[in-house]
């Protein structure tokens, strides 16, 4: 604050005196020589304080550089993992065709067993007591045509000799037919009743793997069970059943040489089979099965792919995913690293032709590896920005630097 001297109250002077007037000209001229200097050193400080405000905004809003790569689309074989559900060459369900105790277990629960060899002894006595009798029945039917057969005889001779009339050889020819027609019901009895008692010795039907038992010994098994006794695969191929949608089918279909759905398979390429875990089943497979029709209710189609499995790797009731080579077109190949995933689905950052961030919905047709194959969202000469992407957010201004990265890898 600039002090300005007062004057003397006690002087008593005219106010038009030269010495009044020579005074306030001396206040004046001191007043402004200190304003000035004020001012001169204000004013400096303002201009050097907007000048770093200046240079400070100017630093905020640099804009940031983001390596970005053009995309190209190509044809390509989309390689696509379909769930399977697999199967032994053949499945059977082990069951009882009589009732009775289990009296023998005669194999071990997972060995492998040949066709015809025992499995289980289910009690035969009242089989065998059934037997026997059919086949009592069954001798009791020859004596009587065999004593037929002689009444014939000795009536042919006496009407030939019309001894007797001819009405009592016809009486004696029909009985004979009848004794001879109960032969054949006691022999069907007895042979009936042969197999029975061979239904209390469960054999294999197939060679393969058996089961768990569903029932211990001395248990009453009875064919109306609703548990089978055990169950028996023949591993030495596997079926994997696996299901696909009508677009996806058309792909495939159209990209195999050949005129019929035969053809077309027998010149597909071997398919790989990749098991839980991750492991990849180390025999390859071959596509020999496309089902009849499409499902109504899912609109998809079965295929089944076959594997050799002579190392018994895989039982039946594996679960696992086959990975079926689908040909593409207009496909981009990124890396996942250039996407991000919100509210389940996959996103990737582009920069627009004002140099701004744009979000992008994708659609993924198929992965490998560490590739994703973009069927929708991009188009050729579309800029993709490969890294960074946490510090970006859509509409920002960025500087793009082209990247020598290659894009994808398979």
């Amino acid at each position: 604050m600039i002090a300005i001297p007062m004057i003397p109250q006690k002087i008593s002077v005219k106010f038009g005196s030269p010495f009044i007037l020579s005074h306030i000209s001396n206040l004046s001229n001191q007043f402004f020589m200190k304003k000035n200097l004020l001012h001169g050193m204000i004013i400096p400080a303002i201009i050097f304080s907007s000048c770093t405000l200046g240079n400070q905004q100017a630093q905020n809003t640099t804009v940031p550089e983001v390596p970005v790569t053009i995309v190209n689309q190509t044809d390509a074989v989309v390689y696509t993992e379909y769930p399977a559900k697999l199967e032994g060459q053949t499945d059977v369900e082990i069951r009882s065709q009589v009732k009775g105790i289990l009296e023998k277990i005669f194999v071990e629960e997972g060995a492998y067993v040949e066709k015809g060899t025992p499995l289980f002894q289910i009690d035969t006595r009242p089989y065998q007591e059934e037997y026997n009798n059919a086949q009592g029945e069954l001798l009791a039917a020859k004596a009587d045509v065999a004593t037929a057969k002689i009444e014939v005889k000795k009536l042919t001779a006496l009407v030939q000799n019309k001894v007797v009339s001819p009405y009592q050889l016809q009486t004696s020819q029909a009985a004979y037919d009848a004794a001879a027609a109960r032969e054949i019901q006691a022999l069907a009895k007895a042979g009936n009743a042969k197999i029975t008692l061979g239904f209390a010795t469960i054999k294999a039907p197939v060679s393969g793997y058996i089961g768990r038992f569903g029932k211990k010994t001395g248990s009453l098994v009875a064919p109306s069970d609703t548990q089978p006794l055990s169950y028996l695969s023949d591993n030495t191929e596997v079926h994997g059943y696996f299901s696909v949608g009508e677009a996806d089918f058309v792909a495939f279909k159209d990209g195999l040489k050949g005129t019929s759905i035969g053809e077309k398979l027998k010149n597909t390429s071997a398919v790989t089979m990749v098991l839980s875990g991750g492991i990849t089943y180390p025999q390859p497979g071959k596509l020999d099965m496309v089902d009849a029709a499409f499902d109504k209710s899912t609109g998809a189609i079965t295929l089944r792919a076959t594997f050799p499995n002579k190392q018994g790797l895989l039982r039946s009731g594996n679960s696992g995913r086959i990975k079926l080579g689908l040909k593409q077109a207009g496909v981009v190949a990124i890396p996942q690293a250039t996407t991000f995933e919100m509210q389940d689905k996959i996103f990737a950052y582009i920069v627009d032709q004002s140099n701004k961030v744009r979000q992008v919905a994708l659609t993924i047709s198929g992965s490998i590896g560490n590739t994703y194959y973009i069927s929708d969202g991009l188009k050729t000469g579309d800029r993709l920005i490969l890294k960074g992407l946490e510090s970006l957010k859509d509409g920002m201004s960025v500087k793009p630097e082209k990247s020598n990265e290659n894009l994808a890898s398979n």
